[in-house]
């Protein structure tokens, strides 16, 4: 049976069936015991799993349980990895395999599929409703997909994606798999072995997957270091609205995958036989029936085969006309026509460091700044790459790196800009936004006895427009470039959230 994923804010109404079967399905894996594989918190510790997180949540009460089940299923997803969307893609359907049988079992549709959240469209940025109410529709309490730790992005309840702070640049970025090294980290990430808790995330991951996570889930207004569900991986599986945001994830990767891009999916044997192709650990999820299913990335590339479709796949974004940035660097349309369009903006992966700040920079507050001090060899390399592309040359890709971002605050998002003149109120000046940048995972990768030794996040945003903007305006010829941020709520101090060094580089041939 073919089964369709649809847009949870067009199934009829606010309790339309397939809603109303997903709260029974829920339900009836909330019943079940944590140590039973298709339980709810079990699933929800395949994700992540912190005991003391869970404990100050109030969603273990006692030891957690320990049998060769936990060893093979616990601690599974992949994050800063190229293996983020293939493993999410398995664990959405063995999850959504769990729910269809609770709810055959409780006399519902046999077709039954999980719906999505497409927060981009047009007036559906806010939660769903179902999940914003502690009740059930006939007003009864005890609704399933209601969680009391989901505090939005200003933490006071009211759960909605600002539409300002999250952003579709993945969809355009033609390669699949990018560099670790400072420049671009591709659509869907960096070449990893098995990673759970990642600190280098690709680009669908960056945005809009981690934003989301960290807007809706926010932060409890009464203890600043408690996260809500969302906010944090070890407790999002937790939260009902995890898998209809992923499911949303994963029908952008398929959304990505058609409309070309000048790669698709990797053909690396790496990948497509998955990390215990190489002796580490398999992706493997406990299915309804008692079994395990054990799966590869190669398995995860035909929604055809998999047995499942979406009811919208139409683009994301509106298109980039092949060679809109070579024209507006000054190239004439017939050397843009022979440089082949697409294959013209796609740039090189040799990357190399532009400049960096000094020291490290504490996020406190409402705002902070600091100044990457540009090397003048490399910089002239950047425009002299620009100038050459209106010739015969693609020219060089610019991004900016934070790294080694550390602290405990998973739900800050904030806004970077780049090169605003002095005094300047960044809202004035959307031209000089970079992107926004999310922390999720920031609390996990901060740990110095975790798996990262404490290293924390770095997150990497494309500053190519801006950086062009300069060169059209003579105004690349300088010694250094202001970096502001501006996080979405002020800062506390307790969460600790600080920068380890501020970069920029270059990526070309």
């Amino acid at each position: 049976m073919q089964y369709t994923r649809k847009n949870v804010w067009e199934l009829g109404g606010d309790w339309a069936d397939p809603i109303l079967w997903y709260a029974r399905g829920v339900a009836a894996m909330k019943a079940r015991a944590l140590a039973e594989p298709t339980a709810w918190g079990f699933y929800g510790a395949i994700h992540g799993l912190d005991p003391q997180l869970w404990h100050q949540l109030g969603y273990l009460s006692g030891p957690v349980p320990s049998s060769p089940a936990t060893e093979r299923f616990w601690l599974q997803c992949q994050h800063g990895s190229w293996y983020f969307l293939p493993w999410h893609r398995g664990y959405l359907l063995a999850f959504e395999a769990n729910i269809r049988a609770a709810v055959v079992k409780l006399g519902g549709p046999a077709d039954w599929a999980l719906p999505y959240w497409n927060y981009f469209k047009p007036n559906q940025f806010k939660l769903p409703p179902a999940f914003a109410s502690p009740n059930w529709p006939d007003g009864q309490g005890d609704n399933p997909l209601f969680v009391k730790q989901r505090y939005g992005p200003k933490n006071n309840g009211n759960v909605y994606v600002p539409l300002n702070q999250v952003n579709l640049k993945a969809m355009s970025d033609p390669d699949f798999t990018g560099v670790a090294s400072g420049g671009s980290r591709g659509f869907g990430g960096i070449d990893t072995g098995f990673s759970h808790g990642g600190l280098k995330h690709g680009l669908i991951e960056q945005q809009p997957h981690d934003a989301v996570h960290g807007l809706v889930g926010g932060t409890d207004p009464q203890n600043s270091k408690l996260p809500g569900l969302m906010s944090d991986p070890d407790t999002a599986g937790l939260d009902p609205i995890f898998y209809l945001h992923h499911a949303n994830i994963d029908r952008l990767w398929q959304v990505w995958r058609q409309n070309p891009p000048t790669d698709v999916d990797p053909t690396d044997p790496k990948w497509i036989k998955g990390p215990a192709s190489v002796g580490q650990r398999i992706f493997s999820m406990p299915m309804p029936d008692g079994t395990s299913w054990d799966y590869i990335p190669g398995d995860m590339e035909d929604l055809g085969k998999l047995g499942y479709s979406y009811d919208d796949l139409s683009p994301a974004t509106a298109p980039t006309p092949p060679g809109a940035r070579l024209l507006r660097l000054g190239a004439s349309p017939a050397a843009v026509s022979a440089m082949k369009g697409v294959a013209a903006v796609k740039t090189g992966k040799n990357v190399e460091l532009v400049g960096a700040n000094q020291g490290s920079l504490s996020i406190q507050g409402a705002e902070a700044h600091t100044s990457v001090q540009l090397n003048a060899g490399v910089r002239r390399k950047v425009s002299a790459s620009l100038t050459a592309a209106a010739e015969t040359a693609p020219p060089d890709r610019v991004f900016l790196n934070l790294e080694n971002v550390r602290g405990v605050g998973d739900s800050t998002v904030f806004q970077v800009y780049v090169g605003l003149p002095a005094g300047a109120n960044p809202a004035d000046h959307p031209e000089n936004l970079a992107g926004s940048i999310a922390l999720f995972g920031v609390r996990k990768a901060s740990l110095a006895d975790g798996e990262h030794a404490g290293q924390g996040l770095t997150s990497t945003l494309e500053i190519t427009n801006i950086v062009d903007a300069l060169h059209l305006n003579n105004a690349l010829d300088v010694n250094a470039l202001d970096v502001r941020i501006v996080p979405v709520n002020p800062v506390p101090a307790d969460a600790g959230i600080s920068i380890g060094r501020v970069s920029i580089f270059r990526q070309g041939n």
